[in-house]
């Protein structure tokens, strides 16, 4: 599935702004979906790592499933959604193509 994001161009002549689609490739797709799951892995990891230390720094009974539920809630704070990115991604491209242009 193609990922695409529409941003307004602006010109000399006219008020109203054209918008451009921009499209990321698979290829650009899937780095961008791995490099999202790498830094989701290494966020939830370092979530149910301080949702411990709460734990233990506040003396509370350390159930697993209480655990595993702070660091969901820290995590879904923190988290870098996979849209965000390739969003991101393509205004750089867009950005790119008509940075000379305007």
């Amino acid at each position: 599935m193609v990922f695409s994001k529409s941003f307004p161009k602006t010109t000399d002549k006219s008020v109203y702004p054209k918008w451009e689609e921009m499209y990321l490739s698979d290829e650009e797709e899937k780095e961008i979906m791995q490099k999202c799951k790498e830094e989701n892995l290494f966020l939830m990891k370092e979530c149910v790592e301080d949702a411990n230390k709460i734990f233990s720094d506040k003396n509370l009974k350390d159930f697993q499933s209480d655990v595993i539920k702070v660091a969901i809630a820290l995590f879904e704070k923190r988290a870098s959604h996979e849209v965000f990115w390739k969003e991101s991604r393509a205004k750089e491209k867009f950005d790119e193509l008509f940075k000379d242009k305007n």
